[in-house]
């Protein structure tokens, strides 16, 4: 209905404290309908003990059955005197001719000639003389009313007032959000930095946190693109360059044979090339899957079918693949995103271990959570190194073996999403490496 907030909210409250004073003053005549009632029932009352007193004394003295006593009564208020109850002797000049009451001494309401009357009736002491003393209930009524007009004046005159005051208020009031919405308007775009929380209401707080919450999703989201393109331009540029070369060359063999070497490798290159990508896209799909609900992941069958898709190249290679015996175990987490980890882990550990030896995959449930390890029987990682291997793009200096430098920063990041804690140890007999990924205990998740 409205699309200022503040319209809305000075709409709001006029309406409000228009509601909470019209309630009073209907309230007010309510009240003042009931007291009005007693008091002039209260005077109806004394009329009647006065015309009582009256009447025994001097009814005899009355020559004529209409007379018109002046009494300190409203033209709506008439009296009757009745001898006997039943001979009219006496009345006002605007009473009915019809008895006001039936008799019955006390209040009663009645209706004659189209008109309400609020009677109230007496007998002398001889119940000789039957006094009526009655007032018309419009009467009555528009005493009310008239009380009422004069309540609803002030609010009348007041509304217009209070309208614009209250509009003041509200846009005083919303100063804050206006002050916030300045800043935002005149950011340039490439700004993301958290909005000023200084000076701003408990209410406006909430929303601030979260655009400043916002602000830094997008900031890293950005971050995460602009990494993505130098690491990809970084990694993509030596390869290129390589199969580049070997093309050239391919172009220039004069002998068949040599040429075909030359294509062998830059089919090989392109294999390489097309790991690299495929590694990147993987990191860049990290973030996105993350967001995703997290399920129950059985990691024994997981590690069965990860050793069961690395078999050919371990084959390929000479290496021996195993896992050892035990419990599954379950961990809360995202079953595609582990499978990587877990493809990473062992194609590394394949790649550095050279014919004959092997490479190993166990699960245990330990103090600390459940943890997966891959250990092999390679050349294993230099103490001092451990700590780099994790970043992207770093390779262990003199390592011969064909690698970009990303798969186990694929599984550090891996990790981090499911809260995971990795520790690089010695391999298979003190020979090679161990990478054992902790995975934490979360209680009504965890099973082991």
């Amino acid at each position: 209905m409205f699309r200022s907030l503040k319209a809305r909210l000075a709409t709001l409250i006029l309406v409000a404290v228009v509601a909470v004073w019209g309630s009073a003053t209907w309230l007010t005549y309510q009240e003042a309908r009931h007291e009005i009632d007693e008091l002039l029932d209260a005077h109806l009352a004394q009329s009647v003990s006065l015309l009582v007193a009256q009447a025994g004394d001097e009814l005899e003295e009355f020559e004529t059955d209409h007379a018109d006593v002046g009494l300190p009564l409203s033209p709506a208020v008439a009296f009757q005197v009745w001898e006997h109850g039943t001979r009219l002797t006496l009345h006002s000049s605007d009473a009915p001719d019809v008895p006001l009451a039936h008799g019955e001494a006390g209040f009663s309401n009645q209706r004659i000639d189209g008109h309400a009357w609020r009677v109230f009736s007496a007998w002398d002491r001889e119940r000789e003389t039957l006094v009526h003393v009655g007032e018309r209930v419009e009467a009555r009524v528009s005493i009310a009313r008239e009380m009422l007009a004069a309540s609803l004046a002030p609010l009348l005159l007041a509304v217009p007032l209070l309208g614009l005051l209250t509009w003041l208020a509200v846009r005083q009031g919303m100063r804050p959000l206006d002050r916030i919405a300045s800043a935002v308007a005149v950011r340039d775009a490439q700004s993301l930095d958290p909005l000023d929380t200084r000076g701003v209401p408990s209410e406006l707080s909430a929303l601030i946190e979260r655009l400043n919450g916002l602000f830094s999703r997008v900031s890293e989201s950005l971050e995460h693109e602009r990494r993505f393109t130098a690491d990809a331009a970084h990694e993509l540029r030596t390869p290129l360059a390589a199969i580049r070369a070997q093309a050239q060359v391919a172009l220039g063999a004069a002998d068949e044979g040599e040429r075909a070497a030359v294509l062998r490798k830059v089919v090989s290159a392109c294999d390489r090339t097309a790991r690299v990508v495929e590694q990147l896209l993987t990191l860049a799909r990290l973030d996105a899957s993350s967001a995703a609900a997290p399920g129950s992941v059985a990691l024994r069958a997981l590690a069965i079918e990860a050793l069961a898709e690395a078999a050919p190249g371990a084959l390929a290679h000479g290496v021996e693949l195993s896992c050892e015996p035990g419990e599954d175990v379950h961990v809360p987490g995202h079953a595609g995103l582990l499978q990587i980890l877990l493809r990473n882990l062992l194609d590394n550990a394949i790649r550095y271990t050279p014919a004959g030896g092997e490479v190993r995959v166990e699960l245990t449930s330990a103090r600390d959570g459940i943890v997966l390890s891959v250990a092999d029987s390679g050349v294993g990682i230099p103490p001092g190194q451990r700590a780099r291997v994790l970043e992207r793009f770093y390779r262990i200096v003199g390592n011969r073996a064909e690698g970009s430098g990303l798969g186990l920063s694929i599984v550090a990041r891996v990790a981090a999403v499911h809260g995971a804690v990795i520790d690089l140890g010695d391999g298979i007999g003190g020979k090679g490496t161990r990478v054992a990924v902790t995975f934490p205990r979360t209680p009504g998740k965890v099973t082991a």
